[in-house]
């Protein structure tokens, strides 16, 4: 399953396929499980394909997935341990225009860039011309993904062996052609299934991502009636 979260930690979303989506810092999961059996009654929970699945008394469904570079985990204890495991993270986002990547250690920092290149905005002409500025535009555009992939390159390469994974976000298609880059395979190998849903990347959007990827990503079905 392709995984994307938002900026809107900890509120809740439409699920496509029915249910929500809500994500939860893993310092507050403890208060948030027991929250949920107080209004939903007690729980059992089973190991299903890499997620934890709690079935609540009333019918309510919970499947929670640990955050990126956490092991799977057998019981809810030991999944609780792990979300809350301090990692270290490799940051990716990226639209066509910029890129911004970072280093995590936990919820902090400790390496980032942040690089803006310049990409013509679309434009209404048609005819030859438009053909013509559309070249330029692609030629542009790829130009920033190579310039993007040189910034990667310098920042993660080294850190590749400390890391527990690579958390990417922004425009797919933008942090799909970086990654293209064959200096960054061992890259590709570390990325994670969560995706971040971020605004244009900038410092601050790294700061926040690096909160972000940490979070524990539940889809709740609750019974109707």
């Amino acid at each position: 399953m392709r995984e994307t979260a938002g900026v809107a930690g900890g509120k809740a979303r439409p699920a496509a396929g029915g249910g929500r989506w809500v994500d939860v810092d893993p310092e507050r999961l403890p208060a948030w499980l027991n929250g949920f059996a107080v209004r939903h009654g007690g729980y059992e929970f089973t190991s299903v394909d890499g997620s934890l699945q709690l079935r609540a008394d009333d019918g309510t469904l919970l499947r929670l997935w640990p955050p990126p570079g956490a092991p799977a985990a057998d019981d809810l204890e030991q999944f609780v341990v792990e979300a809350q495991s301090e990692r270290r993270l490799g940051l990716l986002l990226a639209r066509q225009a910029s890129v911004a990547v970072g280093i995590a250690q936990g919820t902090g920092l400790v390496a980032s860039k942040v690089e803006t290149f310049y990409v013509q905005s679309r434009t209404a002409a048609g005819g030859w011309s438009q053909q013509r500025y559309a070249r330029r535009r692609s030629n542009q555009a790829r130009a920033a993904a190579e310039g993007a992939a040189d910034v990667t390159v310098r920042l993660l390469l080294a850190e590749l062996d400390h890391l527990d994974a690579l958390v990417t976000g922004g425009d797919r298609r933008t942090v799909d052609a970086i990654l293209a880059d064959p200096r960054l395979d061992r890259a590709r190998q570390l990325r994670a299934e969560r995706f971040l849903a971020v605004r244009e990347p900038r410092h601050k959007v790294l700061e926040e991502a690096a909160v972000l990827a940490r979070q524990v990503r539940i889809l709740i079905h609750e019974t109707v009636g």
